[in-house]
């Protein structure tokens, strides 16, 4: 037997990267349908896109969960963030009316344990199916020296379709037309890096101590996930709603993205006092005195996705989404005027 170097030695360990393929695969297995071509063995993932199509469009989006993942370590809690990283790419896409058809995974980790990793990719697979979407492939790599021993890095990919004619630019918006948000599950996966900074380290709270304002422990409450919109706006499209342009309110707040979607000489007006907040974000800005301002741009303050529609499509908008389990909220309107597109009074 040979006393040489061996690639375990080195900190990767090839026999626990093939246990946890199994015991994920029944997991990634059950997103599939039958335009799903490949299993977990090939070198890409393969689907077909089938007949129907008259001129359809690739849209694709990636993300991360980013600093929240700290506080799964913290917890050992693995089976939400999951949830957060398909959220974060479908919510994306489907701003340009994509649906949602396959997403890819990544998963960066010093020591790779597959109990944990089947963990977080089942997540992945159970967001999956909450968003229509199909897992059919993904990475799974061991770096040793790379994370921090319990640490890993969460990353995912999103590729959907819309027919040319569908795609929602924005370009559509008019004055008059209204702008109403989505309610968040909390605070979804932004700011978490001044979160931790305001209530860990300053406040010196703990995740498992139950705070009277949130009704729950505030570990729970930091690990709420965020929440997946896309089947409830494709839901909405398919009832003959137009819907002039949305925008995904992640980091940036809803100036920093409702922006991007504002034609040149029009402008959002969105009242203050629509901006509903929530226990969670009068904790941060309590405890740690953040201006109102900071807030606005680092957390979405309860509005987790915006959309702009014309005043009479507005009531069928929100039966649509009602219907779909989402309450929708009047924030303000589009009127005419240079300079900032987006403007909270």
């Amino acid at each position: 037997m040979s006393s040489g170097a061996s690639y375990r030695d080195s900190g990767v360990d090839l026999e626990a990267a093939d246990r946890a393929v199994e015991l994920m695969k029944a997991a990634v297995v059950s997103t599939h349908d039958e335009r799903v071509m490949s299993g977990l063995a090939e070198f890409g993932g393969l689907f077909c896109l089938g007949r129907g199509w008259r001129n359809p469009v690739l849209v694709s989006g990636t993300d991360s969960v980013g600093t929240k993942l700290k506080i799964a370590f913290m917890l050992d809690r693995h089976d939400t963030v999951g949830q957060d990283v398909v959220a974060m790419c479908v919510d994306d896409i489907v701003c340009h009316g994509a649906q949602p058809l396959f997403f890819l995974d990544y998963i960066g980790i010093g020591k790779l344990d597959p109990e944990k990793v089947a963990t977080v990719v089942t997540g992945v697979a159970n967001a999956c199916r909450l968003a229509g979407c199909a897992l059919i492939g993904g990475e799974t790599a061991e770096l040793p020296g790379l994370y921090a021993p319990g640490e890993y890095d969460l990353v995912g990919s999103a590729v959907g379709l819309v027919e040319r004619d569908a795609l929602i630019t924005g370009a559509s918006i008019q004055p008059g037309f209204r702008v109403v948000g989505l309610v968040s599950s909390g605070l979804h996966s932004n700011g978490f890096s001044l979160v931790r900074m305001v209530l860990l380290e300053k406040a010196g709270l703990k995740l498992d101590q139950k705070i009277p304002e949130l009704g729950r422990p505030l570990g729970e409450e930091l690990l709420e996930p965020t929440r997946i919109y896309a089947p409830a706006l494709l839901a909405a499209l398919g009832n003959g709603v137009h819907i002039a342009g949305l925008a995904h309110v992640t980091g940036g707040g809803i100036q920093g993205n409702l922006c991007r979607i504002i034609p040149d000489g029009l402008a959002a007006r969105i009242r203050r006092s629509s901006i509903p907040g929530g226990p969670i974000f009068a904790l941060i800005q309590e405890l740690g005195k953040v201006a109102d301002d900071e807030m606005l741009r680092t957390f979405n303050m309860g509005v987790g996705m915006t959309a702009v529609v014309a005043p009479e499509l507005l009531a069928a908008f929100v039966d649509s989404m009602a219907a779909q389990g989402h309450q929708v909220l009047e924030l303000g309107e589009i009127v005419e005027g240079e300079g900032p597109k987006v403007t909270i009074e």
